[in-house]
């Protein structure tokens, strides 16, 4: 049995729910909602290990500026000869760039920022007359190294979307394919990487959010809606007690995580977030959740097809970054620290030759 029919049977089932399952879904809802902005502190270290040659970093930043997320400038300290704050030239994607010397045995370096975040909700009940920048949403409808849209891409869009007229239809219909047809497979390193045509050609439609995510967005692109991934990180903890909603603690090393955006008519830019539907579904509960109507799931899977909550920073929506500085192949996104040393670039998530710990705080206002 493929995964399609597997979910399907699943729906047709009744929801028997384990003694563990009914207990954390009892009373729980997620509802966010825009109108309180609450302020992080989000302070990177990076120490590089067995430095030799040249060495550089790349730490990004928010550089997303939007109703729904205010970033400071960020600043910087360390043992590097200098650090300048540049930008991706085709997205704006912030980042700090710092150099060492041959000769620093170890290479360190602090970044710091602010920024202001609060919830999104789109009301579905209010079209509005939202402007739109034509350069942005031509780059948000064109492919990517890691984002075809042709081929079986294309012909995906078109099944998922066959029959539906508007916007909002096709996005709605793309977001529940996704949630259907992919799952959370927790051994993925970091957050995936994003080949959807791979995935689709493969028929091995497991990930993370960088791989999941994607592929909303692509299909999305390929169905003529401009989307986009917004790569970043949790802040804090969910206010509606889900625990993989959040951030765990004021360490938020591994807590990156992407979300997307579709452009619709009478609406703008909309939050979407595919991937975390299935994350709940797979690590909410003690056992996997197949069923995207099952009550502890509903409330996410109702509500992150137009919002999401604002426990969580973006840095950027950039797609095939060259690292300023680098000789080395662009990165498929940059939601992860950066370095190079040894004449070589370095696994950003390997910690015995490239530590780094990312914390973060609130603010009180």
């Amino acid at each position: 049995m493929n995964r399609r029919d597997f979910v399907a049977a699943a729906v047709a089932a009744p929801l028997a729910l384990a003694p563990a399952a009914r207990a954390l879904a009892q009373d729980r809802k997620f509802a966010p909602a825009p109108g309180r902005w609450r302020t992080f502190e989000v302070v990177a270290r990076l120490d590089i290990a067995q430095a030799a040659g040249a060495t550089q970093a790349w730490v990004p930043v928010p550089s997303v500026r939007s109703a729904w997320q205010q970033p400071s400038e960020p600043t910087w300290r360390g043992n590097m000869r200098e650090a300048t704050l540049v930008a991706d030239p085709v997205y704006g994607a912030g980042m700090v760039h710092a150099r060492w010397d041959d000769g620093v045995a170890a290479p360190s370096v602090e970044v710091a920022c602010r920024v202001r975040t609060q919830d999104r909700a789109v009301d579905w009940g209010r079209r509005g007359t939202a402007a739109a920048d034509r350069a942005e949403l031509a780059l948000a409808l064109r492919a990517t190294e890691l984002m075809p849209l042709d081929g079986i891409v294309g012909r995906t869009a078109d099944e998922a979307t066959r029959g539906k007229r508007t916007d909002v239809d096709k996005a709605r219909a793309i977001y529940d394919w996704v949630v259907a047809n992919t799952h959370r497979e927790p051994t993925v390193r970091g957050c995936g990487v994003g080949d959807i045509r791979a995935m689709l050609e493969t028929g091995n439609l497991s990930g993370k959010c960088a791989d999941i995510n994607a592929l909303f967005v692509g299909l999305c692109r390929a169905a003529g809606l401009p989307a986009r991934d917004v790569y970043g990180i949790r802040v804090a903890r969910s206010a509606f007690g889900y625990r993989e909603l959040g951030a765990g603690s004021d360490d938020v090393t591994k807590a990156q995580h992407c979300r997307a955006e579709v452009w619709l008519d009478g609406y703008g830019w909309v939050a979407m977030d595919p991937a975390d539907v299935g994350k709940v579904m797979r690590m909410e509960a003690p056992q996997w959740l197949k069923d995207p109507r099952h009550p502890l799931v509903a409330p996410v899977n109702a509500a992150l097809f137009g919002g999401w909550e604002g426990n969580w920073m973006a840095y950027n929506v950039a797609h095939d970054v060259a690292l300023p500085g680098s000789r080395f192949a662009k990165v498929g996104f940059l939601m992860y620290p950066q370095a190079e040393t040894r004449g070589e670039r370095v696994d950003s998530l390997d910690p015995e030759t490239f530590r780094y710990r990312i914390s973060a705080r609130e603010i009180p206002a």
